[in-house]
């Protein structure tokens, strides 16, 4: 690959793995809130929160939601299935807020990512490109002990603008002073990471985690993050 002197880096299952801490913390919101009361099971609450959890940050991406409307919806939705279970907004509200509490002091990343910023700090500018919510990624950040190795953290939020739309790029790029010509974004979210970015006119790099179709034709890419660390 030809040399970067800046990276763009996505943080929610890139680096850090939301998937797997946020499944702690659901069966632990489940245990906190007695859910077992209207569900049955955990997967007949964890199941359906995904469903809604991954819809309603493609639209909050693609900026057809606002925050507030993602935070209640993605837990009225689940909830909604319980058996005699009405879920009202403040009830949603506490929910959520128990669970990113939970959320937010999990440490747990995405297998080599540690050994993957150890690697990468000496070597480049290291930027952090994230939609996640302002009070919730610092927190995590906190947790996971990551923070000392960005530069910068360039939030949706700050930017006014979600990923992928080229307004969050050319936010990151001014508060970066980083050079298109020279940046590489790296990020697991074909569509938002990887399409934005190279439409705002980046070099991208696919951790394809998720083995997305739509990105059956991308490269470059790879399966483990240790592979980074042979291409850079």
């Amino acid at each position: 690959m030809k040399h970067y002197t800046d990276l763009f880096i996505d943080f929610d299952d890139t680096l850090y793995d939301t998937r797997g801490n946020a499944e702690i913390a659901l069966s632990e919101l489940y245990r906190d809130f007695e859910l077992r009361r209207y569900f049955e099971r955990l997967e007949d609450f964890t199941v359906p929160y995904w469903k809604a959890n991954v819809e309603l940050w493609g639209q909050y991406s693609r900026g057809e939601v606002s925050r507030d409307y993602l935070i209640v919806e993605r837990f009225r939705r689940p909830l909604s299935e319980g058996n005699g279970l009405e879920p009202t907004r403040e009830y949603c509200l506490e929910v959520s807020d128990h669970f990113l509490e939970l959320c937010a002091c999990k440490p747990g990343l995405v297998e080599g990512a540690r050994e993957l910023l150890d690697y990468l700090q000496p070597r480049y500018r290291l930027h952090l490109c994230s939609n996640g919510f302002h009070e919730v990624q610092y927190r995590k950040l906190k947790a996971s002990d990551t923070l000392r190795y960005f530069r910068t953290v360039v939030l949706s939020e700050d930017a006014g603008h979600n990923k992928p739309s080229k307004e969050y790029f050319d936010y990151a790029m001014r508060v970066t002073c980083a050079q298109p010509a020279t940046t590489l974004m790296i990020g697991d979210n074909y569509a938002t990471d990887i399409q934005g970015a190279a439409n705002a006119g980046l070099d991208t790099l696919l951790f394809d985690r998720w083995q997305d179709p739509a990105a059956a034709q991308h490269e470059p890419k790879v399966k483990q993050l240790h592979e980074i660390m042979q291409l850079l």
